[in-house]
């Protein structure tokens, strides 16, 4: 089993910055793919951004340009956001995979508990 701890959500005004961390432990290694999602209330789960083990990187056109994602070889995952508005507001989650095929992070199999960010205007 892989688990997963997200920590740094918070509340900023808008134009402002979080980090975001995600603590890999369990069965994980260096081919696993991480990523983040997030859900605002009453809205579906979106995938943001994933990070594979080889290094590839994949954006949503959402937060392409303010969010970037790092990884380091301990399986963290961070999450540097910047220009936060008030719609990224939502719950951020972390999730893995060791699915070739699977693209989302959204569809990953893996997943923490989630860490709340609230931007206000």
């Amino acid at each position: 089993q892989v688990q997963l701890q997200e920590s740094g959500g918070g509340s900023v005004q808008s134009g402002g910055s979080l980090r975001l961390s995600c603590t890999g432990s369990g069965r994980i290694d260096a081919d696993v793919t991480m990523g983040w999602s997030r859900q605002a209330p009453g809205k579906e789960r979106e995938g943001l951004t994933w990070i594979s083990g080889d290094g590839r990187v994949w954006y949503a056109e959402s937060v392409k340009g303010r969010f970037t994602a790092s990884r380091d070889a301990q399986n963290t995952l961070t999450l540097q956001m910047n220009s936060l508005k008030p719609e990224d507001t939502a719950m951020y989650y972390c999730s893995a995979t060791y699915s070739a095929s699977t693209f989302d992070p959204v569809d990953f199999g893996y997943w923490g508990q989630g860490t709340q960010v609230t931007v206000s205007s």
